[in-house]
């Protein structure tokens, strides 16, 4: 099964071809002509929308189905059947398409503040209420990954370089200063974040917190060290657990 890092790197691939895709003018006037119509269109409807041929149009719309931006089926216009073939139809898909440089994850922001609100117990604050979503969420993903990967003792660096795929596809724009830290150039709850600091920032090293937790990474942990125009938060060494290499065992040897 693939983890939901890769599933997330492959949607932002995939975004990114259906925006190339809708690059082509007559190829978007159509697509936007579909969107609207509300209902299958045919190939000679989209053709007559933006002026051009019956065969062009039929290029361009089986480009946007490859894309999973249309799905085409064989129907008659109007649900009235007709003796011979029936025309190929076509109607948007479900695909939302959302591309940010920098990359920006305000849906795991929203996801995580709604989960709060519903779980918040009597005891709680809003912001104890987030905070704990946010470690708990980040925790099960990485159990999740652990599960999967299975990687044995994770010490600093090995733990690091685990972490480094999650990071990547949630946009934070790991970069490895030392082989036991990581700066994280990019924020994805920009600018968010600016306006709620104490709150964004604190959900934001929790989830990661509860990553690196929910992974089992010895002697890392996510701190707080707010850099303009990076993420708040940075992984490094905790100086609180033994090199992996102490215990003898050469499966977690950080290399």
């Amino acid at each position: 099964m693939a983890s939901e890092p890769t599933v997330r790197a492959d949607a932002a691939e995939s975004a990114i071809d259906s925006v190339s895709v809708l690059s082509e003018d007559s190829r978007r006037r159509m697509f936007a002509f579909i969107r609207r119509a509300r209902r299958a269109v045919t190939r000679d409807e989209a053709a007559a929308s933006v002026g051009i041929s019956r065969k062009l149009a039929a290029f361009h719309l089986d480009k946007l189905v490859d894309a999973g931006l249309l799905r085409a089926r064989y129907e008659s216009p109007g649900g009235i059947r007709k003796v011979g073939r029936q025309p190929k139809v076509y109607e948007p898909t479900d695909a939302q398409i959302t591309v940010s440089i920098p990359d920006r994850r305000h849906e795991l922001l929203a996801d995580l503040l709604l989960e709060a609100v519903l779980t918040e117990g009597a005891d709680e604050k809003a912001e104890q209420a987030a905070v704990r979503t946010a470690g708990r969420r980040g925790h099960e993903l990485g159990a999740a990954a652990r599960e999967e990967t299975r990687p044995g003792r994770l010490g600093p660096e090995r733990g690091l370089t685990a972490c480094e795929g999650l990071l990547d596809a949630y946009g934070y724009e790991p970069v490895r200063e030392t082989p036991t830290r990581l700066r994280l150039r990019n924020c994805p709850f920009h600018p968010l974040a600016a306006k709620a600091p104490a709150l964004v920032c604190g959900m934001n090293q929790a989830f990661l917190s509860g990553y690196l937790d929910g992974l089992e990474v010895n002697g890392v942990e996510a701190v707080l060290a707010p850099t303009p125009g990076e993420c708040c938060v940075r992984l490094g060494p905790n100086d609180t657990a033994p090199d992996d290499t102490a215990h003898g065992d050469p499966g977690a040897d950080d290399r």
